[in-house]
């Protein structure tokens, strides 16, 4: 899995915020879609950027190494929750992995009609269930750019 492309697509998708900021439901958060009420930082993290994140900035390089360690954890729970999604290509993959640090793995787990699309290698019924969904509406353009990836096996 190519991770430097893996973080470079969420830090288009969610952002890059140095300063710790509310987020569209009130989460406090930094980086790249850090949750820090929900998420946060691990004391071997704290160790490494010197300090909790929710009063001083972060520099970019501590917020990549904070997205590394996000992306490894949404990994692990995919390999738990859905053991088959190492079987897609690689940009599906990503999509996936995505999706699921847009939504978390609890709400991922519940388009249903989706991963069984995906797992059964219907890879447009799973783009339209992407689509179709209350998700796509709040994300705009972050669906549409998933869905494609997730339709065609290509990058956008």
């Amino acid at each position: 899995m190519d991770i430097t492309l893996l973080k470079s697509e969420l830090v288009r998708d969610e952002g890059l915020r140095l300063s710790a900021y509310k987020d569209t439901v009130g989460c406090l958060t930094i980086g790249v879609g850090r949750n820090l009420d929900g998420n946060p930082l691990t004391e071997s993290e704290r160790k490494v950027v010197g300090h909790d994140c929710r009063t001083r900035p972060i520099t970019r390089e501590q917020a990549m190494f904070l997205l590394g360690n996000d992306i490894a954890k949404v990994m692990m729970q995919l390999d738990r929750a859905v053991p088959w999604w190492v079987t897609l290509d690689e940009v599906r993959q990503r999509a996936l992995i995505n999706m699921t640090f847009n939504l978390g793995i609890k709400k991922l787990l519940c388009f249903k009609r989706f991963l069984m699309t995906l797992n059964n290698a219907h890879y447009a019924d799973a783009a339209k269930e992407m689509m179709e969904s209350h998700w796509a509406l709040q994300v705009g353009k972050r669906a549409d750019r998933l869905a494609t990836m997730m339709r065609t096996g290509k990058a956008v």
